[in-house]
């Protein structure tokens, strides 16, 4: 019977997976081309940075609200169908932008991120209850594993368009490219609504008894909030990196989206070997994963040749894969069931707070202090760990 249910569980989080494959491909393959499009419609560095963040903090901000009132309605599916409807289909909306439409361009890509506000707690809550069956480390990584196969093949499409339509960076082919990306949107829903009619009570895989006290904001978990914020001030989203790199002699224009899928493709890698170490040792895969990354601005921002962007651009994806498989396990590992949606809010809430607050400085200091940029970046990550470090030892006193 147990065996049964581990395999329904596991069949679950496949189907999970595989939605999470084609609407990244979608919204990471639009990413991959965000800075470069929104600086052909007129848009600075630091208005990119601002959007990059602000978007984030939008979303994350909601996130709170959506995650208190799923968990209020228990309506996980309906939070999650909608949410994703809204933050597929405002993508191939792009190309309905006009040339200098710079703040249109911007209004969509909120839209987009107040779709994925909608569906991100309820869908890693779903996903959470099938966890318990399989592992929270292995369950969030094989779901960011075909998330980031998704992320690969999104940036891949567009390069073979680009390639098909030549080299010259015309508009009109980002309008092209924005269309493309409308298939894997409408194949995300199909998807997503046969998964529903598969498993309409996700809920059942988690015997649990739900916690019936209020949510409390422990001390491990509070530290653990603390060094995310560290983490995510320092970590600079990729329209900058694609800005920085669109005016250097050694980058092709048609490569931009080969070096997020490359970036993608290491973030699906590594997501799967953090997701085995965070089950079997625990919180410290935490600091690992922050001491790689925490340098990729120095060789990115640095770079002099294509080594060093490479370089740069892996411990980028090492970062990302941190974000989404660990950072996710661990918010599962520490809140309870009935709560879990809620407190899913909270760590997207505060991740995407600073972030924004990162990304907004961080991209007026490309434009006026690139050195102080890359330096800021490199600390701020660093001075995350020795909050991870204390949530370990603090997480220990308490379970002893």
């Amino acid at each position: 019977m147990k065996k049964r249910i581990a395999s329904s569980a596991m069949a679950f989080i496949v189907l999970m997976g595989i939605v999470s494959l084609l609407s990244d491909m979608t919204h990471e393959g639009a990413r991959s081309i965000y800075g470069a499009f929104l600086s052909m419609t007129g848009a600075s560095a630091a208005v990119i940075g601002f959007v990059s963040g602000f978007g984030e903090l939008l979303g994350n901000s909601l996130i709170f609200l959506t995650g208190w009132w799923a968990d209020k309605t228990k309506k996980y599916w309906m939070f999650t169908i909608i949410g994703y409807s809204i933050n597929l289909l405002a993508i191939p909306a792009l190309a309905l932008v006009p040339k200098h439409g710079w703040i249109l361009a911007c209004g969509l890509l909120f839209v987009e991120r107040i779709g994925r506000a909608i569906r991100k707690p309820s869908k890693s809550t779903l996903v959470s209850f099938a966890s318990k069956e399989i592992g929270e480390g292995k369950t969030f990584a094989i779901l960011e594993f075909m998330d980031q196969i998704g992320a690969f093949l999104g940036p891949v499409l567009l390069f073979l368009i680009l390639l098909i339509q030549g080299q010259d960076q015309d508009f009109a082919i980002y309008r092209t490219l924005f269309l493309f990306l409308g298939i894997p949107a409408g194949l995300t829903l199909v998807v997503l609504l046969y998964t529903k009619k598969i498993y309409p009570n996700p809920s059942s895989f988690e015997k649990e008894k739900p916690v019936k006290k209020p949510f409390e904001l422990k001390s491990t978990f509070l530290l653990y909030m603390i060094g995310i914020a560290f983490f995510a001030f320092g970590f600079i989203d990729f329209p900058i990196i694609t800005l920085h790199l669109m005016n250097q002699p050694y980058i092709l224009f048609n490569t931009l989206p080969l070096l997020y899928a490359l970036a993608m493709l290491v973030d699906a890698f590594s997501a799967l070997f953090f997701g085995w170490y965070f089950d079997r040792y625990g919180y410290r895969v935490l600091i690992i994963s922050t001491l790689l990354s925490a340098g990729f601005a120095y060789l990115i921002f640095n770079a002099n040749s294509i080594i060093m962007v490479l370089s740069g651009v892996i411990l980028w994806g090492i970062g990302m894969g941190a974000q989404e498989t660990i950072l996710k396990a661990t918010v599962a590992s520490l809140i309870p069931k009935s709560n879990r949606s809620f407190g899913f809010g909270i760590f997207e809430v505060g991740f995407g707070l600073f972030w924004f607050l990162g990304s907004w400085l961080l991209g007026y200091l490309y434009d006026v202090n690139i050195v102080l940029m890359i330096s800021l970046s490199v600390m701020s990550q660093l001075f995350a760990i020795p909050f991870f470090w204390l949530m370990i030892i603090n997480n220990k006193q308490v379970q002893t």
